[in-house]
């Protein structure tokens, strides 16, 4: 192997490192969108899909409450009828028309008016708390998106790393060979370890693009668009003791907002059955009309005879139940069935939220042992490659000590690179299971 084969081995390694070969590399045009941290959530809270469907979910709540409001209104209506009657033996034809307003209200319905009233709220409620918790899902995607960008580009950085040392040890022991201290069989199993370097690099960029089209897909961007994403700076993961196990569960019980709407339909359901019982009471509403009316057949003007005619009505309505064929049993009957299941669901619900936190404190302790093991790991692993360099430059050890030095030096500083950012999302994987993530107390 001649001096211009390694310097080619050197370049091509040099232009992997650099992205000028790299399939994944490309130059950012005058129109790329720079996007940091905060601002993508400001963009993933007004575009995301599953948001965008609570806010519309609230909004028809809201429209179900102004309507039950409403039934306690009276109604307004006004009327108009004419005909034409035609006798027999003559065959004239009399014209009459009347006009008239009338107004009702219902005054006791078995209490459903307030019962679907309070139902409806209710319902508002819940859909409330959904977009609520619709909105901290949002935050901590978009918040784990970030951090599997930042986690890629460190371990591309590891990589390029790697491939930097790789290609300067392949010139090194050109050198070497040319001088007659090493065999060219180390030229060319170094060649073989820069070519391994290059694919390491090669995918760990296509690891990186594929972060980036996640938080593409995650803030809705138009996917035609050239976006560059500016990460946060994340220092040393926190060392602070989470609070006990049962503090986080009462405290997720008490802020997670889909206990709280869970807990709010439930409460609805229960007003449900009180409106499909109603229907067992009398119903009580009040009337009132007023009108006119005037006959081609009187002689007088039809002005004058809306004023002769008219006159208006007070009455007073009472409508008793006697006989429904079981209507009302069997819809009080599914009312409780469905009043039951929104129980079950809530209790369901409470399971899986403390089994989440509780899961989320063991896999953050977990992940916080690992950081420390993979940090001491890859201390070790620099100080061997180090004293294993030094010997293979002094001819005391071979390619293969040097390469496996390297390889576990490598190993070690990826894992040390993907126990740091576990830390990091398991501990807002933690503060998400709990309840109340804010795009505030998501920041770096």
């Amino acid at each position: 192997m001649n001096r211009s084969s390694a310097l080619h081995v050197l370049g091509a390694a040099l232009a992997t490192l650099f992205g000028t070969t790299s399939a994944f590399a490309q130059a950012a045009p005058a129109t790329t969108r720079v996007i940091g941290f905060e601002q993508a959530i400001a963009i993933a809270l007004a575009q995301n899909d599953t948001l965008r469907q609570a806010r519309n979910a609230a909004a028809l709540g809201e429209l179900d409450v102004a309507q039950a409001r409403r039934s306690f209104l009276p109604d307004l209506r006004a009327t108009g009828q004419t005909s034409r009657a035609f006798g027999r033996a003559d065959g004239d034809s009399t014209r009459s028309t009347s006009l008239g307003v009338s107004s009702g209200v219902t005054l006791f319905d078995g209490f459903a008016n307030t019962a679907s009233l309070a139902s409806a709220k209710l319902a508002n409620t819940a859909n409330g708390q959904d977009l609520a918790r619709a909105g901290e899902t949002v935050v901590f995607t978009v918040a784990s998106n970030f951090l599997a960008l930042v986690q890629q580009r460190e371990e591309l950085r590891v990589q390029r790393e790697n491939l930097t040392a790789q290609a300067a040890l392949a010139a090194q022991i050109d050198t070497f060979v040319k001088a007659g201290a090493r065999t060219i069989a180390d030229l060319y199993q170094q060649q073989a370890n820069v070519a391994s370097a290059q694919l390491a690099v090669v995918q760990a960029e296509r690891a990186a693009e594929l972060a980036r089209i996640d938080i593409i897909v995650t803030l809705r961007l138009d996917p035609r668009g050239t976006y560059e994403f500016v990460t946060p700076q994340i220092s040393q993961p926190a060392t602070t003791v989470p609070e006990k196990l049962d503090e986080l569960i009462t405290r997720a019980f008490a802020t997670r907002a889909d206990i709280r709407a869970s807990e709010a339909r439930l409460e609805a359901a229960r007003q449900d059955i009180r409106v499909a019982k109603s229907t067992r009471w009398p119903i009580v509403s009040l009337a009132a009309g007023y009108g006119s009316s005037f006959s081609s057949a009187d002689p007088d003007g039809w002005r004058d005879q809306l004023a002769d005619e008219r006159g208006g009505s007070v009455g007073l309505n009472l409508v008793l139940p006697l006989y429904d064929r079981g209507a009302t049993r069997i819809a009080a009957r599914r009312a409780e069935i469905r009043a039951d299941s929104a129980q079950i669901d809530l209790d369901s619900l409470e399971q899986d939220v403390g089994s989440q936190v509780r899961t989320a404190i063991l896999d953050l302790e977990s992940a916080r042992a690992q950081l420390t093991a993979a940090e001491a790991q890859l201390a070790a692993a620099e100080r061997a490659l180090e004293v294993t360099d030094q010997r293979y430059k002094a001819g005391a050890a071979t390619l293969v000590e040097l390469t496996e030095s390297r390889a576990t030096q490598v190993a070690a500083a990826s894992a040390a690179v993907t126990a740091r950012y576990d830390v990091e999302f398991r501990r807002r994987l933690l503060d998400y299971y709990v309840g109340g993530l804010t795009p505030e107390s998501v920041r770096f």
